[in-house]
């Protein structure tokens, strides 16, 4: 389902921006291609070419495609402004005006909670959906060539849609990379997970809150393999002189953990801890909280491959549920420059380090790679980079990217 987690391939033929001149001949050239390849999927010729008819590409899903922030916000601050005071009032508002989803829990062994939440975050509750044309903008995507293979699986998808009348074109209207509805489904993920909850004889995501939200149980059951009365995460208490270099490593029974001294922050509240192997994650280092991600953390993060969208989901639902805040609070970190993310990759590869692409996306590699230069240097190995540190690194690295600190959050 997530847009976010797709495999791209390297190079775009329209690069970065908006579409340049002579944008219109390639993706004319794509389209009819593609119409060749439909129709001899067994689709009727004129159906699709009637589809296609006029339509040009969209500058503002490159654009978005090729975007990358130049200012990297805090994952603490992004986990504040999902789990705020006014979503919690809402998602409980939401959930308790709509008496279908116990039962829809029940189904399908995901907390209500949990739907609601996704619910949130994904389009406000069902208030914000995306209103671009997700036809032309996977075709976009598809013309513009660095995600043509997924790009074109799901146009084809979403031509099954149209042409079985499961869905209007005027209904087919989504985010900038063709996620659609009031819990943002792939037109893939539409056709094998969507399902009709409220009993109508159609499966809209658009219009129905049940429909919507009875798919993405569903999905979660069949595709993430949810397990029903299990945690997601757990916050947990590390003791000290605790090996912060066990984050992201290998997952251990809970037994483990116990063993190693960690112990649960509050009660549960969707389960007890069960003795599966859990990860531990420390999202914003060792001075921030600490979690033990259970298979259901994992089962989010099949819906978008995101920790951050992963844990947001969970304690968004943990507090709609009635859990109190976390115990040790987020850090008030400052947001990073993308030059300053290059600058630390840099740095740490030209000390030795493998950090992967220099591409200014502090991923699993640079993590690791970090880790190994905080341990030799005394410093809690917990993979996270600071601004604080980057600068280190840089003096260290012999990297001259001096930027400025940016300016704190707002609060």
């Amino acid at each position: 389902m997530s847009v976010s987690g797709v495999v791209a391939a390297p190079v775009s033929v329209w690069g970065p921006g908006t579409a340049p001149p002579g944008s219109d001949a390639l993706f004319s050239a794509w389209m009819q291609g593609f119409v060749d390849r439909a129709a001899g999927a067994g689709w009727s010729r004129a159906q699709i070419e009637a589809v296609f008819q006029g339509l040009q590409p969209d500058p503002r899903v490159i654009a978005a495609d090729s975007r990358q922030p130049e200012l990297s916000k805090p994952i603490g601050d992004y986990i504040k402004g999902v789990v705020a005071d006014s979503r919690i009032a809402e998602g409980r508002s939401r959930r308790d005006a709509n008496p279908w989803l116990a039962a829809t829990s029940a189904e399908y062994g995901v907390p209500a909670e949990i739907l609601v939440a996704i619910w949130g975050v994904e389009s406000s509750f069902g208030r914000i959906q995306g209103d671009m044309d997700v036809i032309r903008s996977l075709a976009t995507l598809a013309a513009e060539g660095r995600r043509k293979d997924w790009a074109e699986g799901q146009l084809l998808a979403a031509l099954r849609i149209l042409f079985t009348a499961q869905a209007s074109r005027e209904q087919l209207k989504g985010s900038w990379a063709g996620a659609m509805g009031q819990t943002q489904f792939t037109p893939e993920d539409y056709l094998s997970f969507a399902v009709d909850g409220d009993g109508d004889g159609r499966r809209d995501i658009w219009g129905s809150a049940n429909d919507a939200l009875s798919s993405a149980a569903n999905f979660l059951q069949r595709k993430a393999a949810w397990r029903r009365g299990e945690a997601c995460t757990r916050e947990v208490v590390l003791p000290a002189s605790f090996d912060y270099g066990l984050a992201e490593g290998v997952k251990q029974p809970w037994a483990v953990w116990r063993g190693l001294g960690l112990r649960p922050a509050s009660a549960p509240l969707y389960g007890p801890i069960v003795d599966e192997p859990a990860q531990l994650l420390l999202p914003s280092g060792w001075t921030g909280p600490a979690f033990l991600a259970f298979p259901n953390h994992f089962a989010i993060r099949a819906y978008n491959n995101s920790t951050s969208y992963a844990l947001a989901v969970d304690l968004l639902g943990q507090r709609i549920g009635g859990a109190a805040p976390l115990t040790r609070p987020w850090p008030d970190d400052l947001p990073i420059s993308r030059s300053d993310r290059i600058a630390a990759q840099e740095s740490l590869q030209r000390m030795g380090y493998d950090v992967g692409a220099v591409d200014g996306v502090l991923g699993l590699k640079t993590r690791q790679a970090a880790r190994g230069w905080q341990k030799t240097r005394g410093l809690p190995a917990d993979g996270y980079l600071s601004y604080a540190l980057i600068q280190q690194l840089k003096t260290e690295g012999g990297v001259s990217a001096s930027v400025p600190p940016p300016p704190p959050p707002e609060r």
